[in-house]
């Protein structure tokens, strides 16, 4: 076919259904109990992902794209090697895609079959992202679901959705915000949310920038 830490929005996506939560709760339970789980190597798993990945690794490659046309040209051609260029590669980021939004083109991230999210570059999937509704209303009505997000899109520029699997994964390079000439690749990282990178917001604008 060809989704910042803090969410405004009021949509019904939003929440992991509690039932759900017990499961993972349960079966992490029980596998501890058997010994088949070391408690504190899964904390630590959970804590890299959550806390020294997380969406930053994603943020230095946009600002990167965003600073260097050669590196960006690099990027939309081989994700995954541009991406390792910067020490970003591993588990669930193997195949990478990284599709570009144009005043013409807007894309947006889902896995309409489960969860399917570059860790590497994004860290763990948000709730919504791996909930039902997301990943069904996210292919039927994709502008709907942008505006819960708080974005809208031209009606005449194109949306388009990307259907992560198992095999590739996909990350969304967002526009570069007016106003930021000159500024440093780390001062351009620290716009670049996560929303961003899976197209369900855009990047922010700098401090001072008109809005």
């Amino acid at each position: 076919m060809s989704s910042g830490e803090h969410h405004d929005h009021d949509h019904d996506h939003s929440d992991v259904p509690s039932d759900l939560a017990l499961r993972v709760k349960s079966l992490e339970s029980l596998l501890v109990d058997k010994g088949l789980v070391d408690p504190a190597a899964l904390d630590a798993i959970v804590d890299y992902y959550e806390h020294k990945v997380g969406p930053r690794n994603g943020a230095r490659v946009v600002a990167r794209a965003w600073a260097d046309p050669d590196y960006k040209q690099r990027l939309l051609t081989d994700a995954t090697a541009a991406i390792a260029e910067l020490g970003y590669s591993g588990r669930q980021g193997e195949h990478m895609v990284v599709v570009e939004n144009t005043p013409a083109v807007h894309n947006m991230v889902v896995c309409t079959l489960c969860s399917c999210y570059p860790w590497p570059v994004l860290g763990l999937p948000p709730a919504w992202y791996k909930s039902a509704a997301y990943r069904s209303r996210s292919v039927i009505e994709p502008r709907a679901v942008l505006q819960e997000f708080g974005v809208s899109v031209p009606e005449d520029a194109e949306v388009r959705v990307w259907d992560s699997t198992s095999e590739v994964r996909y990350l969304v390079l967002p526009e570069r915000p007016a106003g930021t000439e000159g500024m440093s690749e780390e001062q351009l990282a620290a716009l670049v949310t996560r929303d961003s990178m899976i197209g369900v917001g855009l990047a922010a604008a700098p401090q001072g920038a008109a809005a």
